[in-house]
């Protein structure tokens, strides 16, 4: 059997290729698969390329499945399509009508029912593995910033920071802000000999999967709902600071169904407890919706 040949379409935003990457890997590991990267086009260019069906990347090997995360990949999904074969799969919910794409994998919070067609998976996929020998002495604080679902509040975030460094004296803690924190807000933060703060500028793509390969405890600002999930991913024990919600978010919504479930605690939680419970087993949901593409493509392989 040949391997299964993969094409990811990138609109360069790197939590988009992080979901894309994340199935991608996971089919690899289900089923021998050569992955390949190609840009998004422009939306004028797409559109000519889907008319006239010119080729998008004719230096590759034909696709057997075609990945894209963003709508600004949908077109050239749709034109890779159109003049080279394949299955175009969407991981999110998609901004064209769904029956335009092969199979679509929709967050939960997203709101759409499943068909044979689309699976919903729990969060934005990603490329965390479990974590086997994580240390629980080892954490992670994860701050994201200003969002469209929750108020941000630098004074009661460094607050909560500064009991969790408090209560926790024998936890090494690693905090690594992002690209949307406050500029001031690493400098505001308090010193302590088991804080050692990373700037996003400092990380790389493979920096956050190696650090929850070692750390068994994370706490992340709930804005930052896909680091949330890595964490589940890796099979760390998840606290989630405590942010006022804005009204409709269906991100808040997502945590809330976490927090119910058991996933994750909330911060005001662990204060009152003194305790951070691991949920079990990790999520796999990379794993997950790869063995249902595989089904989705043997099915059909035989129907045809």
């Amino acid at each position: 059997m040949r391997p299964l040949a993969i094409w990811i379409v990138s609109d360069g935003k790197p939590g988009h290729v992080n979901q894309s990457l994340g199935l991608a890997e996971a089919l690899a590991r289900a089923t021998p698969a050569a992955i390949h990267t190609l840009s998004a086009l422009p939306r004028g260019r797409a559109v000519y390329r889907w008319l006239l069906r010119r080729p998008v990347a004719p230096d590759l090997p034909a696709p057997d499945l075609l990945l894209g995360a963003g709508h600004a990949t949908h077109l050239t999904l749709l034109a890779a399509r159109r003049a080279h074969g394949g299955r175009a799969v969407v991981l999110m919910k998609p901004s064209l009508p769904r029956r335009c794409f092969d199979l679509c994998i929709v967050p939960r919070h997203d709101g759409i029912a499943p068909d044979t067609h689309t699976l919903v998976s729990e969060g934005a996929l990603n490329r965390v593995r479990p974590a086997h020998n994580a240390d629980p002495m080892q954490g992670m604080i994860l701050v994201g910033g200003p969002s469209a679902h929750f108020e941000w509040n630098t004074d009661a975030l460094l607050a909560q920071i500064g009991w969790l460094l408090a209560h926790t004296p024998g936890i090494r803690w690693t905090l690594a802000t992002s690209r949307r924190t406050p500029a001031d807000f690493a400098a505001r933060l308090p010193a302590s000999a088991t804080l050692e703060i990373v700037p996003h500028t400092a990380t790389t793509p493979d920096w956050l999967p190696a650090q929850f390969a070692r750390c068994g405890t994370a706490c992340v600002t709930p804005d930052s709902a896909s680091m949330v999930y890595e964490a589940l991913t890796a099979g760390a024990a998840v606290g989630v600071f405590d942010f006022s919600v804005k009204p409709g978010s269906r991100v808040a919504q997502a945590i809330t169904w976490l927090a119910d479930a058991g996933r994750i605690t909330r911060f005001a939680d662990w204060r009152t407890t003194g305790t951070l419970p691991r949920a079990a087993p990790p999520l796999a949901e990379a794993e997950r919706c790869a063995h249902w593409i595989i089904e989705w493509l043997k099915k059909n392989r035989q129907a045809n």
